[in-house]
């Protein structure tokens, strides 16, 4: 699967198009991307404001860094007017986060049609701190996409 330059996926990465405020918002950044094999490399910029009580990333922001992480392995390999939205998200969390960087690995398991398996993991100082599964649907872009 090559990349196409018309899909909204890649319009972000050649600058075409503004990623999406969450995207912004967590400092992603690609690193790898593989639409063939389905794989994809980030790194996210865990900032202060990220943090619980105890000083550790909150839990919530490594779910969106794993989401951010799965679903654009995913988008790299859909075609023009298509997104594919997460229907579910399990999470498993290993160590603390701290701030800094966080890089992320994100799969596609598999591509059916309409429903696909993705996988990921995020590390921090070469040690694994999250882990996820999701399920996301392939859909039809709507005709007029809501502010990104």
């Amino acid at each position: 699967m090559a990349k196409d330059p018309n899909t909204y996926f890649w319009q972000v990465i050649d600058g075409v198009q503004p990623p999406p405020r969450v995207a912004a918002t967590l400092g992603i950044q690609f690193t790898a991307i593989d639409p063939d094999a389905g794989t994809i490399e980030t790194t996210f910029q865990a900032r202060p404001e990220f943090t619980n009580p105890a000083g550790h990333i909150q839990g919530g922001m490594l779910a969106a860094m794993l989401d951010d992480t799965m679903g654009p392995a995913l988008a790299a390999t859909l075609g023009p007017g298509q997104f594919a939205p997460t229907l579910n998200l399990n999470v498993s969390f290993e160590r603390p986060g701290k701030v800094g960087a966080i890089t992320g690995r994100g799969r596609v398991l598999k591509r059916g049609t309409d429903v696909c398996f993705l996988a990921g993991e995020l590390f921090q100082d070469g040690k694994r701190i999250a882990s996820a599964t999701a399920t996301a649907l392939i859909r039809s872009m709507p005709t007029e996409p809501e502010a990104r």
